[in-house]
């Protein structure tokens, strides 16, 4: 579902300033022959070691997309009912004082978490920090959270991005890079593991199109940096938490967490886990198991 004629300012300038920072790169790069340089561009970008190379990207994305199972399934459908419901709404941005909220990609994921928690889902807006490393700059990321329990009992992140799409754009992307970016949805709906592994081919995918390109990888486009988006620790909004006390969930303090550092995966999913047992899992008409 592409969200036709959305806009976001904030995310508007970002992709300008990389992009311009990506451009100037690529000058500062170019060798004094253009004409050469532009014919040779590319970086083999032709060559049958290349194409092999976008070929299994396009299968690997391709693989990592098609594992849906009918609960992320259902939260999709959900989730675009609420965004259809949003665009209809004529009600006015409550952060940035837009005349229309639909406008506004906070408003858009605040409106989106509200009716999928009114749907019964343990769902939330969230915001992902992370703090400066050598690596990478900090920075921080809003999207919704869906918490759901498995037959097994196992609580399982389904992430929620209304503009998935243009988190991998690059400036003068090459073709095989553009072909990856179109293939991907503009509104994700997916288990953590199965956006990581998203994450994993389109940043191999950048790095290979930064390297055809004669352009260098900018920070904010490697695998670290675009993992803590979504795969960090995030903070969940008070709202979803006084919704899970209304419920009748048990009062158990919620621990907000800080900014931290990228670090190991395996320990991030293990802090989130055992923040999710605050929240009152029972909301859901039914267990679903997530294969």
């Amino acid at each position: 579902m592409v969200m036709e004629g959305a806009t976001d300012g904030e995310m508007s300038l970002s992709n300008m300033v990389l992009g311009f920072l990506e451009d100037f790169e690529r000058g500062q790069r170019r060798p004094e022959n253009d004409e050469e340089e532009e014919e040779g561009s590319g970086g083999g970008g032709d060559t049958a070691e290349s194409k092999a190379f976008w070929q299994t990207q396009h299968s690997q994305l391709h693989e990592a997309l098609a594992k849906m199972s009918p609960a992320e399934s259902r939260i999709r459908a959900d989730t675009e009912e609420a965004v259809k419901s949003m665009r209809a709404a004529a009600c006015s941005c409550s952060c940035t004082g837009r005349p229309a909220a639909r406008d506004c990609r906070l408003c858009m994921l605040r409106h989106v978490a509200d009716r999928l928690r009114d749907a019964g889902y343990n769902s939330a807006l969230c915001k992902s920090k992370w703090t400066r490393s050598p690596d990478i700059p900090s920075g921080e990321h809003s999207y919704v959270e869906v918490a759901v329990q498995t037959r097994s009992g196992k609580a399982v992140r389904v992430v929620v991005d209304l503009s998935f799409r243009a988190e991998f754009e690059v400036a003068r992307a090459s073709a095989g890079y553009r072909a990856l970016v179109t293939a991907l949805p503009e509104v994700f709906v997916g288990r953590a593991d199965r956006l990581r592994g998203v994450v994993k081919v389109m940043c191999t995918a950048a790095k290979q199109c930064m390297k055809e390109n004669n352009m260098h990888m900018g920070p904010w486009r490697k695998h670290k940096y675009m993992q803590a988006k979504w795969l960090g620790t995030p903070e969940r909004t008070a709202a979803a938490v006084a919704a899970a006390a209304a419920a009748g969930a048990v009062a158990t303090p919620v621990v907000v967490v800080p900014s931290v550092m990228v670090g190991s995966p395996e320990k991030q999913i293990t802090k989130f886990r055992a923040s999710m047992l605050t929240f009152d899992f029972g909301r859901t008409a039914a267990a679903v198991e997530l294969a």
